[in-house]
């Protein structure tokens, strides 16, 4: 991943013209969404009648989640950057532990990116974020989750649900008796889950202004954009365009938790008369509670 927080990959550059870019974290969970984790997670899934409008569904879906003091997720992303005959791609793989009293996030993880990896690390608590990139023996770099070199490298899974809250906001979404309810959220029952699906089918980046959705990816693109602008690359808001926008939250039917979630989207970028592609794409996975304590590094 947001801030959408997050810088979740980090990416390489293309043509003679870019520089590479960076990403986020990894490491691995405990029990899973289907187990049964006690008195707390029943708790989590009152009698009550049934919502069905988006907003009443993430409602349902924060009570939840804060039922238990903190979860464990795994996150996978790729970034790619391509112009016509070349192609610069970067992935990553995380581990993500966050726990809500006291709110804290601890990321470990491993990016790959022109053949080689690196390791990172990523703690964040009492407002102060920390980044560790290279392994133990790397120094960490504190600042405030405010600045933007910090926010970029956090991935709070558990953040999906603020951006659909946002989405829900608006107008035209279809809740899951039929009923609108919220912007571009629709409400889709099946197998066992709950899944909150927006779709952005196209656009430009000057939309962002109005449109929830495409604001979080233009957030995203924003990094690799200034890069590109340093060497060149001069295409105006209105001249980028989305190709595609796709955000998807997934609850368990019964306990209404978060099982996974995913964000991809593409914007193509107009360069000596053709196009730089530029894409990304995120999924979490719950991994089950965490209950233990995250503690701040020296």
């Amino acid at each position: 991943m947001t801030a959408h927080r997050a810088r979740r990959a980090a990416l390489v550059a293309v043509v003679p013209l870019v520089a590479a870019l960076t990403g986020c974290a990894a490491d691995a969970g405990a029990r899973g969404p289907g187990q049964d984790v006690g008195a707390s997670e029943r708790a989590a899934s009152p009698s009550a009648a049934r919502p069905t409008t988006p907003a009443d569904i993430l409602e349902r879906a924060r009570e939840a989640m804060a039922a238990e003091k903190g979860w464990t997720f795994a996150v996978k992303g790729k970034e790619t950057l391509a112009f016509p005959g070349q192609t610069s791609a970067a992935s990553y793989t995380a581990t993500v532990r966050q726990t809500s009293e006291p709110k804290a996030f601890h990321s470990t993880g491993t990016i790959v990116s022109k053949g080689t990896s690196r390791s990172e690390e990523v703690f964040v608590a009492g407002g102060t974020g920390r980044v560790r990139e290279g392994g133990p023996g790397a120094a960490w770099k504190t600042g405030s989750v405010s600045d933007p070199e910090i926010a970029n490298k956090v991935e709070d899974p558990v953040d999906a649900l603020k951006a659909f809250d946002m989405y829900a906001e608006g107008k035209g979404s279809k809740g899951a008796d039929g009923a609108g309810g919220g912007e571009g959220v629709e409400v889709i029952r099946a197998e066992g889950e709950i899944r909150l699906e927006v779709r952005v089918p196209s656009g430009r980046l000057s939309d962002r202004r109005t449109v929830p959705a495409l604001a979080k990816a233009a957030r995203e693109l924003r990094p690799t954009l200034s890069q590109l602008r340093d060497v060149g690359v001069t295409a105006g808001e209105h001249e980028i365009t989305l190709t595609r926008l796709d955000e998807v939250l997934v609850l368990d039917a019964d306990t209404y938790r978060i099982s996974s979630h995913r964000f991809a989207f593409g914007f193509l970028i107009p360069y000596q008369g053709k196009h730089l592609t530029f894409s990304q794409e995120v999924r979490e996975e719950n991994r089950g509670v965490f209950g233990g304590t995250l503690t701040p590094p020296e």
